[in-house]
């Protein structure tokens, strides 16, 4: 009786917190997409899909998981220069948009789950400060 307690405390508090991550992921998208719609739909579109071959798509893209923590510095600092995208080359150039960690965090946590990207390892404001330029 008592290994049966153990196993069930352990089965409760395993999914209490799943669930809380989960929560704070959803939360995180939601916050994202404001920003997104705010930050960066102008370039990116409301669809993600980009425009042409001047700003990149961000819908149903490898560089957003493969190249996870040079779109978290993009981001925060701007980029200049080629990138790879679906197999296109882009050679433009976005400025930093100034925004805190926990917003950043949060429109990656967007972008990785919408327009067919889907990615729940949640970015989180901690991981977004320990990226230097």
């Amino acid at each position: 009786m008592r290994q049966f307690a153990g196993t069930y405390l352990f089965l409760f508090f395993s999914l209490t917190k799943l669930g809380a991550q989960e929560t704070l992921l959803e939360e995180s998208i939601i916050n994202g997409k404001t920003i997104y719609s705010s930050f960066c739909a102008s370039c990116h579109m409301d669809d993600g899909m980009g425009v042409g071959r001047t700003f990149p798509p961000v819908a149903k893209t490898d560089f957003l998981i493969n190249q996870r923590t040079e779109s978290i510095k993009a981001i925060k600092y701007g980029i200049q220069g080629p990138i790879i995208v679906n197999g296109i080359t882009y050679n433009s150039s976005m400025m930093s948009m100034g925004l805190k960690d926990q917003e950043i965090a949060d429109v990656m946590n967007y972008m990785l789950n919408s327009w067919g990207n889907k990615d729940d390892d949640m970015v989180s404001a901690k991981e977004v400060a320990a990226i230097k330029k």
